[in-house]
């Protein structure tokens, strides 16, 4: 074979090489590979449910500091912002006038004293002279209505010291109960009086025990108390729940107090006294859909950490969801027609599911569409399209450190699913209000 054969064999095997090779990457580039995406698997776990709300804290009693006598402000004794004990005075009023009508009242009742004593002796002496029919029934009478008069008179004389005695002692205006002064209303040299707002001073706050007052959606309460009546919430260490009536519900919840309020300040921290709950209102105000509560903490060491008119945060402590059904937020997307996730089957191929639940602390209690165990998508739901084929990253979903996994429910008709969904028909979950990291996009 000569050259110029064998260059025209070489350019021609060359040729179907180049030509089988590209369609070999025709081929290859015809299949998209699939989307690799994180999963987990759901779990199932005994859930503190620890809710928090804002709060505003409260004198456990709060008292105006008026003047009961008029007169000039002379004084004041106290520090502003001071804790005082009840008794200590605060202000003094000028008490001039008052200590002379003081002395003119017990004049008069020495006054009235001695014309007791000059009238008895006349009425003894009439009495005597009676039995010896020395004088007329006239002229006893007369010296016994006297006398009776006399001792009308120190009576009345007597009260004359105790009122002025009394308006003498407010010129010193004390503390009425233990507790923190505030500010000073008049200043020294204006002239109070014990009717109109020159009469207001100060006031004065209880400090030992605190009250914080807040508000809890009546939709929680209702899922609270319905959850403790199920059993499917349980509080304290209790370890069964019975059905009660919401009044029953109240009373176990007020008097047995298993659950207790822990106050957060703004720096983060939480107080160190817990505080336990007084106080439900009875009735749901119709323009916030919420119960006015109130909890009571004590505060025996008054180191300022907690003040009346303090905005704080509150936790409920105590209640613990039983066997919930857990996924985290970022696994939950919220669309106009609800709350859905993606479900991952055995063959890796995705479905929408549509869920119901309740978002608390960056986790989905989920009440229905899940059960323990199945696997789903826990980020990037958006991307997704059911029936997509997908590359499953398996991750374990890390539950709070106070969470405690459970067995899965028994198949005694008591699932999560099921006790959620008895709850739910009274009370609907706001699937709109339960924000997560995909809403929005």
């Amino acid at each position: 074979m000569n050259n110029a054969v064998k260059i025209v064999c070489f350019t021609l095997l060359g040729a179907a090489v180049l030509s089988c090779s590209a369609c070999k990457g025709k081929q290859a580039g015809g299949q998209m590979p699939a989307q690799t995406v994180n999963a987990i698997e759901v779990v199932q776990a005994d859930l503190p449910w620890d809710i928090e709300y804002p709060a505003q804290v409260a004198g456990s009693l709060q008292v105006n500091v008026r003047a009961q006598v008029g007169g000039i402000l002379q004084s004041r004794l106290f520090d502003e912002g001071a804790y005082v004990k009840e008794g200590t005075q605060l202000f003094q009023i000028d008490d001039k006038e008052y200590k002379a009508a003081l002395e003119r009242a017990r004049g008069s009742l020495a006054q009235a004293e001695a014309q007791e004593r000059s009238t008895q002796r006349e009425y003894n002496r009439m009495k005597k002279l009676l039995a010896d029919k020395a004088v007329s029934q006239k002229n006893y009478d007369d010296a016994l209505s006297a006398y009776e008069t006399a001792q009308a008179n120190v009576q009345v004389a007597k009260a004359g010291v105790t009122t002025a005695k009394i308006n003498f002692d407010y010129t010193k205006v004390k503390a009425p109960i233990s507790g923190i002064v505030g500010k000073e209303a008049q200043s020294v040299g204006s002239l109070v009086s014990p009717t109109g707002e020159s009469g207001f001073l100060t006031t004065m706050v209880q400090a030992n025990p605190l009250w914080v007052n807040f508000s809890m959606p009546g939709s929680q309460f209702a899922k609270l108390a319905s959850g403790y009546m199920s059993g499917q919430i349980v509080l304290g260490d209790e370890k069964k729940s019975s059905a009660v009536d919401p009044a029953e519900y109240r009373k176990m919840a007020a008097e047995k107090a298993p659950l207790y309020v822990e106050a957060i300040l703004a720096n983060g921290k939480v107080y160190a006294q817990k505080g336990k709950i007084i106080f439900f209102d009875s009735t749901e105000n119709t323009q916030t859909s919420s119960l006015a509560m109130r909890a009571e903490f004590a505060n025996p060491k008054n180191d300022r950490q907690l003040m009346p008119g303090q905005f704080v945060r509150v936790r409920l402590v105590g209640a613990v969801y039983k066997n919930a059904i857990l996924v985290p937020s970022s696994a939950v997307l919220n669309t106009p027609e609800g709350m859905l996730t993606y479900v991952v089957d055995s063959n890796n191929t995705v479905a929408a599911r549509p869920v119901k639940g309740e978002l608390q602390n960056n986790m989905y209690i989920i009440s229905e569409g899940l059960k323990h165990g199945e696997k789903i998508v826990s980020n990037g739901l958006i991307k997704l399209k059911p029936g997509m084929q997908v590359t499953v990253n398996l991750q374990k979903f890390t539950l709070p450190a106070s969470a405690q996994t459970a067995q899965p429910a028994s198949q005694d008709g008591r699932s999560v699913a099921s006790l959620e969904a008895s709850i739910d028909k009274s009370v609907a979950p706001d699937a709109q209000a339960l924000p997560n990291d995909q809403q929005g996009k």
